[in-house]
C-alpha cells in the first residue's frame, strides 16, 4: 500500500530577482539607459532599488546590505571573471540594436548574435558588474 502526502501550496508568484552590486544608484543608469526600464523605487540610502520592467522586477542591493542579510558570505559577481551560471533574459524586437545600445552605455560582449536552428537570435552580455544577459527574440510558436 502506497503513501500518498497531501501537499498544501500557498499561491507562488515569481515577483522579483536581486542582484548584488558595488553601486546600486550606478547599476540602475545603466539598465535605464542600455534597456530603457524606468527606475521604480530606490532607497535613501542607495543600498536598493527596483526597476520597471514589465511583470517581473529586477532589483539590485548594495554588498553591504546584502552582506548583513547572508551571515556566511557569498560569491560576489566580477566583470573580470567568466560570468555566474545563471542569466537575464531581455526578449527584444531587434537583438543586434539592442546590443549595439548596450555596449555603448558600458556591458561587455560574451557572444555576438547568433540564430538558432529554430530561428531566434540570441547574443550574451554582461552587464556592468559582470551579470550575464541574453538578448533574444521571442521563439517562435509555429
Amino acid at each position: 500500500m502506497g503513501l500518498s502526502v497531501k501537499l498544501e501550496m500557498a499561491m507562488i508568484k515569481y515577483s522579483y530577482t536581486i542582484l548584488y552590486v558595488e553601486d546600486v544608484d550606478k547599476t540602475m543608469t545603466f539598465y535605464s539607459s542600455a534597456f530603457g526600464f524606468q527606475k521604480k523605487f530606490i532607497t535613501p540610502e542607495a543600498d536598493y532599488g527596483e526597476l520597471s520592467t514589465g511583470e517581473t522586477t529586477i532589483s539590485f542591493a548594495s554588498h553591504t546590505l546584502a552582506s548583513s542579510n547572508l551571515n556566511s558570505g557569498y560569491l560576489k559577481s566580477n566583470p573580470k571573471n567568466r560570468p555566474f551560471g545563471i542569466e537575464l533574459g531581455f526578449v527584444v524586437e531587434d537583438v543586434q540594436k539592442t546590443l549595439d545600445i548596450a555596449l555603448r552605455h558600458g556591458a561587455i560582449l560574451i557572444e555576438p548574435v547568433n540564430q538558432k536552428p529554430w530561428g531566434q537570435e540570441i547574443a550574451y552580455i554582461s552587464d556592468i558588474n559582470g551579470f550575464l544577459i541574453e538578448l533574444c527574440t521571442p521563439v517562435s510558436q509555429e
